[in-house]
């Protein structure tokens, strides 16, 4: 709880803490809307595929530096100001910086970042959590090797989930569920960039004028976004997934200690200690007042009278038993808390959630027939949405991870709503990220003698 006065520190030695950022998109730019209004950090660098975009996104959100652009790296860091660069390498290769902030969006490239930046000594914060969904174990590990911290990112919502989970543990609370929220309905999951303005609650003409991007959006609509994050909250914590997939049990917040209860009790888990996503839509579409749709959630259960008691006695809103409890925030506010990463990998060595294990994956998922031939455009596009299912199932039937569905061809028909394999797709296998992608799969798979039992 004194993140704030560590930087202060910094600050007042003169020895800020160096942050390299790839990728000025909108979660970058909520990110630098809050550098200068942080004391004791120096965002020396930016890496960006389109520099006039990154420049343009300072503009944006007036960013106060942003007169001072420095014309090098190494001037940037002399004189407090700020460099823009295409070279991703300038910023993971030089020796002053000590964090990187990996904001592409883009899998494939948010791996090669990542295992560049551990090999040349820097903390990452990794904001691509679709990388993390398909090898963030083998990411976690390689930093560790590296003597460097790897870290989910502060506000967004998998890093917030982690870290109610950890409050909940470390006051002796066995967690019984936690998760986010989401507007969904079944038939989301057929969702495409056409169709997702609708569904979303925006006009085309709004979304032009925000500048949204619709195949990103339909990411978060059509279930795929909340099953990656459901996986990044699992591998970190441990938590099991639901056999075939998440429920999404409609629930004000109010009832999400009753909804998150096991079956056995009258709720929809196949058991305690699950990732769950709750619903902000009633199954014929009419909106739950009071919703977590934008917000993360932990269930905890009082495992004696006395703590069932204290429940009663502070007014904590529980199930009907009255030994359920949930913790709530409402709200994240993605961008603009990734501060909180960057200052716990560089101050105190920790990171804010990081796969511990491989317990969950996002198998991607065919949205309609497939054909042979065709091009799967991954997460938010017109072929496959992301499916959660347990490690150990995506394993048996070799199922396509989401994350590595994109620009890859279909070599055998698939039927609407079945699930990917590697034998459906040719892959490109020369990449990093498909690497250390087959290697977990290779830690993991069954041995000869329990193939036999």
């Amino acid at each position: 709880m004194n993140l704030y006065s560590k930087l202060q520190q910094r600050a007042a030695q003169g020895r800020p803490v160096r942050i390299g950022l790839i990728g000025a998109g909108k979660f970058g730019s909520m990110y630098l809307a809050q550098v200068p209004r942080t004391p004791g950090v120096h965002l020396a660098a930016i890496a960006d595929l389109a520099p006039d975009a990154a420049r343009a996104n300072l503009a944006r959100v007036e960013w106060n530096p942003a007169a001072a652009l420095a014309g090098s790296i190494d001037t940037a860091i002399k004189t407090g100001a700020t460099w823009i660069t295409e070279d991703w390498q300038a910023l993971t290769r030089h020796s002053a910086i000590d964090v990187i902030v990996e904001c592409t969006g883009h899998p494939l490239a948010a791996v090669d970042h990542c295992l560049d930046a551990f090999a040349h000594g820097k903390h990452v914060v990794n904001v691509t959590v679709e990388a993390d969904a398909f090898c963030g174990p083998l990411l976690a590990s390689r930093a560790a090797q590296a003597g460097v911290v790897y870290s989910l990112a502060f506000g967004d919502q998998p890093a917030l989930i982690c870290d109610l989970v950890d409050w909940a543990r470390t006051c002796g609370f066995p967690v019984v569920a936690a998760g986010r929220g989401h507007k969904w309905l079944p038939h989301f999951s057929e969702s495409t960039p056409d169709t997702v303005w609708g569904y979303y609650g925006l006009t085309p003409e709004q979304a032009a004028r925000g500048g949204l991007n619709p195949k990103m959006f339909n990411s978060f609509l059509d279930g795929s976004k909340p099953s990656i994050e459901s996986t990044a909250v699992s591998n970190a914590t441990g938590l099991g997934v639901p056999s075939n997939g998440l429920l999404y049990p409609p629930a004000s917040v109010e009832d999400i200690p009753y909804v998150t209860r096991p079956i056995s009790e009258g709720g929809v888990l196949e058991r305690k200690g699950m990732v769950e996503v709750i619903s902000s839509l009633e199954a014929d579409g009419r909106q739950i007042p009071y919703d977590i749709r934008m917000g993360v959630w932990v269930t905890v259960e009082a495992e004696t009278e006395y703590i069932k008691n204290c429940f009663e006695e502070y007014k904590a809103h529980t199930d009907p038993s009255g030994r359920y409890f949930t913790l709530y925030k409402r709200w994240h506010l993605i961008g603009l808390e990734v501060g909180v990463s960057v200052a716990s990998v560089a101050l105190r060595g920790e990171p804010t959630g990081v796969a511990t294990g491989w317990n969950a994956d996002v198998v991607a998922t065919a949205k309609r027939d497939l054909r042979p031939g065709e091009l799967l455009d991954g997460e938010g596009g017109y072929t496959v949405w992301g499916k959660l299912l347990p490690a150990a199932t995506s394993l048996r039937i070799g199922g396509l991870p989401l994350g590595l569905a994109h620009g890859v061809k279909v070599v055998r028909p698939v039927k609407k709503g079945q699930s990917l394999s590697w034998d459906d797709v040719a892959m490109d296998t020369t990449t990093a990220a498909y690497r250390i992608r087959r290697e977990l799969e290779a830690m993991h798979a069954p041995s000869p003698s329990q193939d036999m039992q």
